[in-house]
């Protein structure tokens, strides 16, 4: 994905970047599900992780040295990396099981919302920060087609955690509306998606890039249905999460 931002919007940036990136995620990740409990919901995928939290401890500390490593090598943009450092750590927060940090759960009305903005931010915005850039026309629409990509899917997450969540004490959007207003939800931030990606013709990208841009979102609201009725691990962690980077990987193979 982060990638994808480079080729589209035709910046130059270090190869560091793509490590700090791959490093990091490694970290949020396993930093992530060490402290999820037993879920409700997808109780295949947490019983797994509780079973192999020593497996997610090894790699949360790989992720930690070789972030750390490629963080050095950045540091002439320490505000950029630290910043999304800080919104990563701060949408697993919630899940410490210390008070000041439990706290947050109070506050977590906009988890979806934080979490799409760290996808957003990472992925999209962080590689024109390293290439020293001024943000123009084509970065800012590209940045939110992604964001309303990414926050549409984050919706179902949302919808299939909905119990684990209240449970949990932490408190979201779609657990304070009814089925209307989050398919409503759903279907508004899909509308943006489309119109921000075919923004995008204005700022001069070749109208197959905006065509392939559009593929995940095709895909996404024909599974619509089908993902609010099922609970899958390989529907959410595999088509769903597959999507976020479905397009990076066709712009990869394909001669555009």
């Amino acid at each position: 994905m982060t990638w994808q931002s480079v080729y589209m919007l035709q910046i130059s940036i270090s190869n560091d970047l793509y490590w700090f990136v791959f490093f990091a995620t490694i970290c949020s990740y396993n930093f992530h599900w060490y402290l999820t409990p037993l879920s409700q919901i997808s109780a295949e995928r947490t019983r797994w992780s509780r079973q192999h939290k020593n497996a997610h401890l090894l790699f949360y500390f790989i992720g930690v040295i070789g972030s750390l490593i490629f963080f050095y090598k950045l540091r002439q943009h320490w505000f950029a990396l630290f910043f999304a450092t800080l919104l990563t750590f701060l949408y697993s927060a919630p899940k410490i099981p210390l008070p000041y940090f439990r706290f947050l759960k109070q506050v977590a009305i906009g988890k979806t919302i934080f979490l799409t903005t760290v996808w957003t931010y990472v992925t999209s915005m962080l590689p024109v920060f390293i290439a020293s850039l001024h943000f123009n026309h084509a970065m800012k629409w590209f940045s939110a087609s992604r964001f309303f990509l990414i926050y549409s899917i984050c919706i179902l997450f949302d919808h299939r955690d909905r119990v684990d969540d209240k449970q949990d004490g932490i408190r979201t959007l779609v657990n304070y509306f009814d089925e209307t207003v989050v398919n409503r939800l759903f279907i508004f931030s899909m509308i943006a998606f489309v119109f921000f990606t075919l923004g995008l013709h204005f700022s001069g990208i070749p109208a197959i890039r905006i065509f392939i841009m559009l593929i995940p979102g095709i895909v996404l609201a024909a599974v619509y249905r089908i993902s609010k009725r099922s609970i899958s691990d390989y529907l959410y962690y595999f088509v769903l999460d597959g999507l976020m980077m479905l397009s990076a990987l066709l712009m990869a193979i394909l001669p555009i």
